[in-house]
């Protein structure tokens, strides 16, 4: 273990929102098709992670939604990737680390659980006193929860939280390119005008949902060279403030990915998306995986109200676009 730089590190990090393509970020798709691609972008509301010396040099203290104190031995540390972060940069005790999250790290569909681990791998980093770029960041917690861990999902997140931003992300096998969507400071606070986010009341599990559609991607192959197309076509869109066009995309996709696997909608979610089409909304979709979390709609700026009002057993949460990913907001050094 190296010795630390710092006797404190926070690091601040984004959650995102897809407008379209996700699940053509699966190796299991792109690989073999060549590309896949995602139109996604970080929002501010953020993971806080907080790395700091313990005071016995040979133990681990975390604290998330409950408290591992006084950990000696690695292998005990329950958080999974809490646990092969400290093990990957060979951090052998002295540590405690605290998260705050804004929004719940699970079942959301927002990749809330990527930028833990990109912002966690941060502040270790920094810690040590190491330089870290955002493509290693992305490149280890994608290592981590999907080599190491082998939780099933895609490349998305893990590349959205490092770099944030609104992007269009292409796969191929050979790397991963982030495209920062050519907007400008109005254009952005009029495409924020014209969203809107609903919290559905229930989280789920992604990893199973994942693992269905994983298993059958050979089976829908044609149906994901479709979302990749939808997807480059929504980059276009954005950038030229087509709303039209956009929620076309958004319904298209969301129809097709609805065909994917079960457990990616059902009659509730089905009913909460024609709701806000007949309220006004252009097009919309649930986030990430599907089965519940958050459901963005595209709307026409002057129905927003109308649309609130029709989904009003549902809780709107706000968002604005953040441009930076994973930030260290503070440090003290000895």
């Amino acid at each position: 273990m190296s010795q630390s730089d710092f006797r404190i590190v926070t690091t601040r990090t984004p959650i995102r929102i897809t407008f379209t393509g996700g699940g053509t970020d699966f190796p299991q798709f792109f690989k073999k098709n060549g590309l896949g691609a995602v139109v996604s972008a970080t929002i501010n509301k953020y993971i806080y992670i907080t790395v700091a010396r313990n005071f016995y040099s040979n133990e681990y203290r975390i604290s998330y939604s409950k408290t591992e104190n006084a950990i000696r031995n690695i292998d005990d540390i329950q958080h999974p990737t809490v646990r092969e972060a400290l093990r990957l940069l060979d951090i052998r005790g002295g540590i405690q680390i605290i998260s705050i999250t804004e929004i719940p790290s699970k079942g959301t569909g927002l990749g809330s659980s990527s930028s833990f681990l990109v912002g966690l791998l941060l502040a270790l980093h920094t810690w040590l006193g190491e330089y870290v770029t955002p493509k290693q960041l992305a490149e280890e917690a994608y290592k981590i929860e999907r080599e190491i861990l082998k939780e099933p999902g895609g490349m998305q997140d893990q590349y959205m939280a490092a770099f944030g931003g609104i992007n269009l992300l292409k796969f191929t096998p050979e790397d991963v390119e982030v495209n920062k969507l050519p907007i400008n400071q109005t254009a952005r606070k009029e495409l924020e005008s014209n969203l809107i986010m609903f919290y559905t009341g229930r989280e789920r599990n992604s990893s199973s949902i994942h693992n269905k559609q994983i298993n059958e991607v050979d089976n829908h192959f044609e149906k994901y060279g479709k979302m990749v197309k939808i997807a480059l076509e929504t980059a276009k869109s954005i950038t030229e403030l087509n709303f039209i066009e956009l929620g076309r995309l958004l319904k298209e996709n969301w129809e097709l990915k609805k065909t994917l696997s079960d457990g990616i909608s059902d009659s509730e979610i089905d009913r909460m998306y024609e709701i806000g089409l007949k309220a006004g909304a252009l097009g919309g979709k649930l986030m990430g995986a599907g089965g519940g979390g958050f459901m963005l709609f595209l709307i026409p700026k002057d129905k927003r109200q109308k649309i609130i009002e029709a989904l009003s057993d549902y809780r709107v949460e706000p968002f604005a676009f953040e441009l930076f990913g994973a930030r260290v907001i503070y440090t003290e050094d000895y």
